[in-house]
C-alpha cells in the first residue's frame, strides 16, 4: 500500500464513495489528452506545417503514414508493460514523452534548417525524415499508449457496471474530440502553429502531475472490491475472473474476428474521413455536402454507443460483432453506389453504427471476454492492428482514385473483407480457457 501511494497524495482508501469514479474522470481527461497524438489533432496542422517544411501534401501524408505505421510495433509492447508497471507510470511517461514529442514538432522547421546545414544537404528528404521521427513519437505516445492506458485503467475498476460507466467515458470522449479540431483550429490563427503546438505540450506537462497523482492501477492493491460492492456475490465472482494471456487469448477465434472488425472500423473511417471531400466531389456532391455527412453519422454512433454500452453488461458480445461486420458490409456498399442516394444513406448509416460500437467493443468486449489480469498486452496488441490499419487507409484510398479514377475499389475490398469475416465468425464461442 505505501509503495503503491508513494510521491502521490490521493489514497483510494480515503475517499467517501468508490475510487473508481475518480478514473472514470481522471481516464477520460487522459484520453482527451492524447488528442494532439489523434488524427483529429494532427489533421489541423497540416497545411501550415508541411508549408513551413516546404513538403507536398503528398509527402506530408506519407511522413504521417510512415511515423503511425512504426509506431505500431511499439504499441503491441507498451501493452506489456502496462501489464508488468501498472496505468499509472505507463501514463505518466507517455503524457511526458508526448508533451517532449510537441515541443521538438514546434521546433520542426529550426531542426530540419539544423540538419541541412550540417549535412550540407538542401533537399525536402531532410524535412520529410525529422517530421517522419517526431509523427512516431506523437503516435506512439498519444493514440497509441495513453489512450490504451486510461482506457485500460477505466476498464479494470469497473466489471458489473463496465458498460454503464464505458458510455458516460465514451460521450465525453465523443464530444471532446469532436471540438478539439475547432479549438485547436483557433488557437493556430491566433497564435501560430509552432506556439500552438507549444501551449498543447505546457498543458501535457501540467496534467502529467495529477496523471501521476490519481491514475491508479485496479482497487484490489488497495483492498477495495470492484465496482465498490462489498457483498459475498462480489468477492465470489472476483475470485472466478478468469484471465487469458495474450499467448491464450490469440488461440481463440473471437480474439481475432473481434480485432479484424475492429481494425477495418479503423481503416474505413480513417481513409474516409481523410479524403471525404475527394470522394464527394468525385460523384458530383459539393464540399458543404461532404463535410455535413458527419453530423448525422456522430448522431447514430453516440446512440448507438450510448444503448449498446448499457445493454454490454446483460448481453452477450458476440451480437455486437455481427452488427458491426453487418454495418461494414452496408457501409461497403454504400461506397460503392455513393453516385445514388440510397449510397450516401448506407455510408452513414454503415459508419454511424461502426462507429457506435467500436466505442464499447474496443473498452467492454476484452475484459469480459478475456479478464482483466492481461489486458494490457492483449489490448496493446489489438491496438496495433488499429493503428496499421489506419496508417495504410490514406494510401489505399488515394491509390485506388489515382490509378482507377474512382475511390468504389475500395468498397469492393472492404465488402469482400467483411464479408469473409462474417462467414468465419458463424462459430464462434465464448472463450474458454483449457484445463
Amino acid at each position: 500500500m505505501q509503495d503503491l501511494n508513494r510521491y502521490t497524495f490521493v489514497n483510494p482508501t480515503k475517499f467517501p464513495f468508490y475510487y473508481g469514479y475518480i478514473v472514470l474522470l481522471i481516464g477520460t481527461i487522459g484520453i482527451w489528452a492524447s488528442i494532439p497524438g489523434q488524427t483529429v489533432g494532427v489533421s489541423v496542422f497540416t497545411d501550415p506545417v508541411k508549408d513551413a517544411l516546404g513538403l507536398s501534401r503528398n509527402q506530408f501524408s506519407n511522413a504521417y503514414m510512415i511515423g503511425t505505421f512504426l509506431s505500431s510495433f511499439l504499441v503491441a509492447k507498451a501493452g506489456f508493460w502496462f501489464d508488468k508497471f501498472g496505468a499509472r507510470y505507463i501514463a505518466f511517461l507517455a503524457t511526458l514523452f508526448l508533451a517532449f514529442s510537441l515541443l521538438l514538432c514546434s521546433v520542426s522547421v529550426e531542426i530540419s534548417d539544423f540538419l541541412k546545414k550540417l549535412f550540407s544537404i538542401n533537399s525536402w528528404v531532410i524535412s520529410f525524415s525529422v517530421i517522419t521521427v517526431f509523427f512516431f513519437f506523437i503516435r506512439l505516445s498519444g493514440q497509441g499508449i495513453l489512450t490504451m492506458a486510461s482506457r485500460n485503467m477505466i476498464m479494470i475498476w469497473f466489471s458489473k457496471n463496465r458498460g454503464k460507466v464505458n458510455s458516460i467515458s465514451s460521450i465525453a470522449i465523443s464530444l471532446g474530440f469532436s471540438i478539439s479540431p475547432i479549438i485547436i483550429s483557433k488557437l493556430i490563427d491566433a497564435n501560430g502553429w509552432q506556439l500552438t503546438w507549444q501551449i498543447m505540450s505546457l498543458c501535457l506537462f501540467i496534467f502529467s502531475f495529477f496523471v501521476f497523482q490519481f491514475y491508479k492501477n485496479n482497487p484490489e492493491d488497495f483492498n477495495l472490491k470492484i465496482d465498490g460492492i462489498k457483498n459475498v456475490e462480489s468477492e465470489i465472482s472476483n475470485k472466478q475472473e478468469i484471465n487469458f494471456t495474450l499467448k491464450e487469448a490469440k488461440k481463440t477465434r473471437i480474439f481475432w474476428m473481434f480485432g479484424l472488425i475492429l481494425a477495418f472500423n479503423s481503416f474505413f473511417i480513417t481513409g474516409f474521413t481523410f479524403h471525404v471531400i475527394s470522394i464527394f466531389e468525385s460523384q458530383k456532391y459539393t464540399k458543404d455536402q461532404a463535410i455535413a455527412i458527419f453530423l448525422p453519422i456522430s448522431i447514430i454512433a453516440v446512440s448507438v454507443s450510448i444503448l449498446c454500452n448499457i445493454l454490454s453488461d446483460y448481453i452477450d458480445h458476440k451480437i455486437y460483432l455481427y452488427a458491426m461486420l453487418l454495418s461494414g458490409i452496408i457501409a461497403s456498399i454504400g461506397l460503392i453506389f455513393l453516385d445514388y442516394l440510397f449510397g450516401v444513406y448506407m455510408i452513414i448509416g454503415g459508419l454511424g453504427v461502426l462507429g457506435g460500437l467500436f466505442s464499447v467493443v474496443n473498452a467492454v468486449s476484452w475484459p469480459k471476454y478475456f479478464g482483466r489480469k492481461y489486458l494490457g498486452s492483449i489490448t496493446g496488441k489489438i491496438m496495433s492492428f488499429l493503428v496499421i490499419a489506419s496508417a495504410i487507409a490514406p494510401s489505399m484510398f488515394s491509390a485506388s482514385f489515382t490509378n482507377f479514377g474512382s475511390y468504389s475499389y475500395i468498397g469492393y475490398i472492404g465488402f469482400a473483407f467483411v464479408l469473409f469475416l462474417l462467414i468465419a465468425s458463424l462459430k464462434i464461442k465464448r472463450p474458454k480457457l483449457k484445463e
